[in-house]
């Protein structure tokens, strides 16, 4: 099978610790790209959700505070 070369930009920081697990895992990152593309025509989607990150009750409760602290010192 022919092969090609696909080039992406990230960010370096993230580009790094993804090495890192990629390594850490026996993947280079190419092959883990590749388990993710073969993922995606196989199943024919993102092989996971995504969605906005909703914060959970203790992060709205510290919200809700901090909103209150800001009203009342205003």
């Amino acid at each position: 099978m022919a092969q090609t070369n696909v080039n992406i930009r990230i960010d370096e920081n993230l580009k790094r610790e993804f090495d890192s697990i990629c390594q850490d895992l026996g993947l280079t990152m190419t092959t883990a790209f590749t388990v993710f593309a073969r993922t995606v025509v196989r199943r024919q989607r993102i092989p996971f959700e995504i969605a906005r990150d909703i914060p959970n009750t203790e992060t709205i409760t510290a919200m809700e505070e901090m909103q209150s602290y800001e009203e009342r010192s205003e």
